[in-house]
């Protein structure tokens, strides 16, 4: 028997205590309870896509009845090429599409005819292509009008006020927009040398028209900000907590590069990559998973002491109460692809900032609540670093079976300090996933749950309610027990993601139907 076992016996036998951890840094995560997912632009209505109007009232007096206390969204910033909340043109601002057109007549600023483009739009799903040409020309009507009466008597505050609060960022990305539209949409790296970053932009001689681009694409933020304010106060009111999504990596084509480029490793002339993020090779892709993301100087934010992250999360923060961080790995261990890389598998492992990052955040928001997307097959490094910092992870229950009882997804392997779902943005409903499972599956997850297969939603519903995990996270699909025609992204499919919208009628159904069923269940596993 090793001396170290010998003393532990004797530590033990004395009443001694052993050697102890330091606490984690956050561990907030202490009272069970339950959420729905589902993103705003999945809303009904009449304007082409979901929007802060009264359907938010809608959905908050849902959850209310079904016991429900909070509410997770996607990142909730300004879309570009391919629709994705996860490749944003900045990771501080607001999606001026999900701005409340209707609330702008009531202020003045547009009339009801000039909505009418958008109440021809489908009200099934979203389709981005013409709402982009159509919400914009209507949001720029709207900015001449608040303009034209100098900006007084607008419905969310002041104006001037607004801009100067959120001046750190505010200022960069409505440049940036401005000199995209000047430069017909390309990429900032393809713009002339003088507009290519923000420091070359401001000291070059703009066009006046610039200016007035730039200064209507920070009246939009004016908007979406107050709106949403408006939204979180009625979730307050109601005991609802927001959560929000912030991805570990920005777009490359963003305002927060073309901003800040020393803080990312790209060339300082060019602003060409020098290496970009993505996943190796696994089970699921013989060539990884190439996302293209620059990866971040980590010396240079450390240098810094991370301001330009600590400012990020505080603007993630001012806008909802918990943030799950996508790709929490990648502050561990990041996969580094060589930028002219055709695939993902030449990429190297490299060392995050570990955590010193975090104990940045601790230091500077000492109360944040953080949630950290931990999936997919991790080093023991990835966990250390989670568990030092207390954070809870993340299990998919369509991941669980099919393989063997050591499955760590699996119910009884799970753990109190995490967030279960039956399944997450990127998955198919868990109706759709039975219906493509193979059977090997579908038997095994039968007989673990003691179901015969015929409402699998409803049963993963039930067993996530039932999980020790003390969040548990239900899409609204799930809810509604919808198929794959309603799931919201295929990861590497290009075009046809993030357009499901749910209606009036499905959510009023299941309000009559099934919130007081919700509310007993949160009652009978403490969720209430």
């Amino acid at each position: 028997m090793s001396d170290q076992v010998l003393a532990a016996i004797a530590r033990s036998s004395s009443g001694l205590p052993g050697p102890t951890r330091p606490a984690p840094l956050f561990d907030w995560l202490q009272k069970r309870q339950s959420g729905v997912l589902l993103h705003p632009s999945s809303f009904p209505g009449d304007q082409g896509i979901g929007v802060l109007d009264q359907r938010v009232t809608r959905f908050l007096d849902f959850l209310t009845e079904a016991g429900i206390t909070n509410w997770q969204v996607c990142p909730l910033g300004p879309t570009g090429y391919g629709d994705s909340p996860y490749q944003c043109f900045s990771a501080f601002a607001g999606n001026p599409y999900l701005i409340d057109l209707y609330a702008l007549v009531d202020a003045g600023l547009l009339s009801d005819a000039d909505i009418g483009e958008l109440r021809r739009l489908p009200r099934d799903r979203v389709d981005y292509g013409w709402l982009y040409v159509t919400k914009w020309p209507v949001l720029f009507r709207a900015y001449e009008a608040a303009k034209a009466r100098g900006f007084a008597n607008l419905p969310y505050g002041d104006f001037a006020a607004f801009c100067a609060n959120h001046a750190s960022w505010l200022e960069g990305y409505g440049l940036f927009l401005a000199l995209k539209d000047h430069h017909g949409g390309k990429p900032w790296w393809l713009w002339p040398a003088e507009h290519r970053f923000l420091a070359r932009a401001r000291a070059s001689e703009l066009p006046p028209s610039v200016a007035l681009r730039a200064a209507a694409h920070a009246f939009f933020q004016y908007l979406f900000f107050g709106q949403w304010a408006l939204l979180r106060s009625a979730a307050r009111d109601r005991g609802i907590q927001l959560i929000g999504d912030a991805p570990i990596f920005v777009a490359r084509d963003s305002a927060d590069v073309w901003s800040r480029p020393d803080l990312f490793q790209i060339d300082p002339e060019t602003g060409e990559p020098l290496a970009v993020a993505g996943v190796p090779p696994d089970y699921f892709s013989a060539d990884g998973q190439l996302w293209g993301n620059p990866l971040y100087a980590w010396e240079a934010h450390s240098a810094e002491h991370y301001a330009w992250w600590i400012d990020r999360l505080r603007a993630n923060f001012a806008l909802c109460d918990v943030v799950r961080i996508d790709h929490f790995r990648a502050f561990d261990t990041y996969w580094s692809i060589p930028a002219d890389s055709p695939t993902a598998k030449t990429g190297e492992w490299k060392q995050g900032p570990g955590l010193a990052f975090f104990q940045a955040i601790k230091a500077a928001l000492p109360d944040c609540r953080l949630i950290a997307e931990d999936l997919g097959d991790l080093f023991d490094s990835v966990r250390e670093l989670r568990d030092a910092c207390g954070l809870p992870g993340m299990t998919i229950l369509q991941f669980a079976f099919g393989g063997e009882a050591d499955n760590l997804y699996l119910p009884h392997n799970l753990v109190a300090n995490a967030v279960v779902y039956p399944g997450t943005h990127d998955n198919n409903t868990s109706l759709g996933w039975y219906a493509a499972a193979t059977e090997k599956e579908r038997d095994h997850v039968r007989r673990y749950l003691r179901v015969d297969g015929r409402e699998i939603g409803w049963d993963f519903v039930r067993s996530a309610y039932a999980a020790v995990s003390r969040l548990a996270i239900i899409p609204l699909q799930d809810l509604l027990s919808l198929g794959g025609e309603a799931r919201f992204n295929t990861p590497g499919v290009a075009a046809g993601n993030w357009q499901w919208r749910y209606t009036d009628a499905q959510l009023e159904t299941l309000r009559r139907q099934s919130a007081p069923y919700l509310r007993d269940l949160a009652l009978l596993y403490g969720r209430a």
